[in-house]
């Protein structure tokens, strides 16, 4: 169990520590010398029996260093709240108790420290003052203790408290789900390296691990790990832990940033929040507010986008649109803390919908169907519900990624697509309406091209279906392929009552230039010399061409440049045996060497495959698509 502690400045959040646990938390010579806490600071106390070990997070309660006590606050489970007897409730009292609640934490003590110089009365009424404080905060009804780190009275009680709260933990609620940790310091120690420490946030790491540093690309492995303050092997969700890292420097890491599982490693700059403005506040929370955003150990400047409702009246909850002005690592349910562009108060606080924020459309009600559907309990949940108001389907991986765990298993026959790029998912009514749509365009092409087979594949996609996304695309045909829904003939799509048909003239040129066709190999055959060599009219060995190519008999590369499917067949062989020699990518000149064509030749008929699905271009470089079934069957 983590203990954080909060309070004013002067109210012995330090003191009380270290005579908790022995340990002097204060550890800067500057810290000592202004006797004031600075930085966090971290202590651990060993129960009498078998129990779980507690750390502490000292934070400083100095109002200019909120910031700071916030990048401890984020990680932690229990509070002790605490207040001088002979002050009583101070500034900071009033906002550290705002952070706690703001951050949702319900579990908790308060602490009347230095009662030995006040007398039972004083002591008394600080703690009513207290508890009407918190009757309006997660924090209600927690219990409050009198104690002094002085002359020890209370800290016997105190102790108890602390270890019944650490027995009846339970289960830590993101254990399962991917290993991410909120670094809070960084430095270098002799004969280790790079080390980082902060709050383990969920999951688990193991010495050995790969781990990539958020925001950024860096990537790094650990070396050694102490939890709670012990060398071990493993450490888990809810730990206070330090990583030795092997492969990054300590310069490449500041306080703010994650290390997080490859898997899940994501940073934003746009976060969709589930936020509550502060009951205190006097103003409404409006659009285009200037605030600084507290996330994980991060501090950050951004600007409000409220999207519902228009404004936020205090104690009121919402969902808020965050602009950041750089990027942080954000995951479903992160807690999330507004202070004022001055940070002076703390207004409002949440937690994460969508680290994954849209920049536009965002207050439309198909945006307002999602983040109903992200707000839901469970991920499994929150999967259904979004697959059930997307219309263009989910990125699966991406879901996940967000979610900071793994992916929720999706109900069978779900319209699904898999392969190296990416995982999608179409929802069953989503997946209904698509087909539909497919086929009442493909009966209004067939109406106004009558001549044609019908339109390919990439221009059917642009006229029924251009948002949604390529790869479910592709399972959707073969879906309603299989349903005998439409035909796919090559790289032509078309209702399965209609078809080209020949004309006798047609018939008898088809035949005339078949073996030319078969015989040109990879160099591909010309309407002109097709023409010439028949003995018949170019017009209308072109037009005989291009009907055939429109019933999927033939492939056309570039105009008037024709090749037969058997051809083409042998080209995609070659294709995919590039491909399968590297990592997936067919390099024009590569492909040129292997068929023996020229450069320009190559490019062509790679652009081809391009248009017909077999590869898919990104920059100067062809993938393949690995999935792709053309020219795997017998030509037609």
């Amino acid at each position: 169990m983590i203990v954080g502690t909060a309070g004013h400045i002067d109210h012995g959040k330090t003191t009380l520590v270290r005579a908790l646990t022995g340990v002097d938390t204060d550890r800067l010579p500057e810290e000592k010398q202004r006797g004031v806490s600075i930085e966090l600071g971290y202590a651990f106390l060993d129960p009498p029996d078998a129990g779980p070990r507690i750390g502490f997070i000292d934070v400083p309660g100095h109002e200019r260093l909120v910031h700071t006590m916030l990048a401890g606050a984020t990680g932690i489970d229990f509070a002790l709240l605490l207040v001088a007897a002979d002050d009583g409730v101070m500034p900071q009292t009033l906002e550290h108790l705002a952070v706690l609640s703001l951050l949702g934490l319900n579990r908790g003590l308060v602490v009347i420290t230095k009662c030995d110089r006040a007398d039972p009365a004083r002591v008394q009424a600080v703690g009513a003052d207290i508890a009407a404080l918190l009757a309006d905060t997660p924090l209600a009804g927690a219990p409050v203790l009198a104690v002094s780190a002085h002359t020890g009275e209370g800290l016997a009680d105190l102790k108890q408290h602390l270890f019944d709260a650490a027995r009846q933990t339970g289960a830590h609620p993101h254990a399962d789900e991917a290993f991410r940790l909120a670094i809070d310091r960084a430095f270098t120690l002799d004969g280790v390296g790079t080390v980082v420490t902060g709050t383990v946030h969920a999951g688990s790491v193991r010495v050995g691990d790969e781990l990539r540093l958020v925001p950024g690309a860096a990537t790094a492995r650990v070396r050694s790990l102490h939890a709670q303050n012990r060398a071990v092997q493993q450490a888990h969700a809810g730990e206070r832990c330090a990583v030795a890292l092997v492969g990054i420097d300590k310069a490449a890491i500041e306080r703010g940033q994650w290390l997080a599982a490859p898997a899940v490693a994501l940073a934003t700059e746009r976060v969709d929040v589930a936020l509550t403005l502060w009951h205190s506040e006097t103003k409404p929370l409006r659009s285009g507010t200037p605030v600084h955003v507290h996330l994980g150990s991060a501090s950050v400047l951004g600007t409000v986008a409220v999207l519902d409702p228009p404004v936020l009246e205090p104690g009121q909850s919402g969902r808020v649109q965050l602009v950041l002005r750089k990027p942080v690592g954000a995951w479903h349910g992160d807690r999330v803390v507004l202070r004022d562009a001055s940070a002076s108060r703390t207004l409002a606080g949440g937690r994460v919908l969508d680290p994954g924020a849209p920049v536009r459309y965002r207050r439309t009600p198909q945006r307002l169907a999602e983040l109903d559907a992200l707000g839901l309990a469970t991920a499994q949940a929150r999967l259904l519900a979004l697959l059930a108001v997307a219309p263009q389907g989910l990125d699966l991986r991406r879901f996940a990624a967000a979610q900071g765990a793994p992916l929720p298993a999706l109900p069978d026959g779900m319209l699904r697509h898999t392969d190296a790029q990416g995982d999608f998912a179409l929802g069953d009514a989503q997946t209904g309406q698509a087909g539909q749509r497919v086929r009442e365009v493909l009966a209004a092409y067939h109406a106004s091209h009558s001549e044609e087979l019908g339109p390919d594949s990439a221009r059917l996609r642009r006229l029924a279906l251009p948002r949604l996304p390529e790869a479910l695309w592709r399972a959707l045909l073969a879906r309603l392929q299989a349903a005998q829904g439409v035909s796919v003939r090559g790289a032509f799509v078309h209702l399965p009552e209609h078809g080209v048909h020949l004309s006798a003239t047609e018939e008898r040129l088809a035949q005339k230039v078949a073996a030319p066709l078969q015989t040109a190999g990879f160099d591909g055959a010309w309407v002109r010399d097709l023409a010439r060599d028949a003995g018949e009219p170019e017009a209308m060995v072109r037009v005989t061409l291009a009907r055939l190519a429109q019933r999927g008999e033939l492939h056309q590369v570039v105009k008037d440049l024709y090749y037969p499917p058997a051809t083409m067949a042998r080209l995609a062989a070659l294709a995919r045996g590039v491909a399968g020699q590297g990592d997936g990518s067919v390099l024009a000149a590569a492909f040129r060497d292997a068929t023996g064509l020229g450069r320009k030749r190559a490019i062509q008929i790679l652009e081809h495959f391009d248009r017909v699905g077999l590869l898919r271009r990104v920059g100067d470089v062809h993938w393949l698509r690995a999935d792709c079934q053309l020219f795997m069957q017998a030509p037609i």
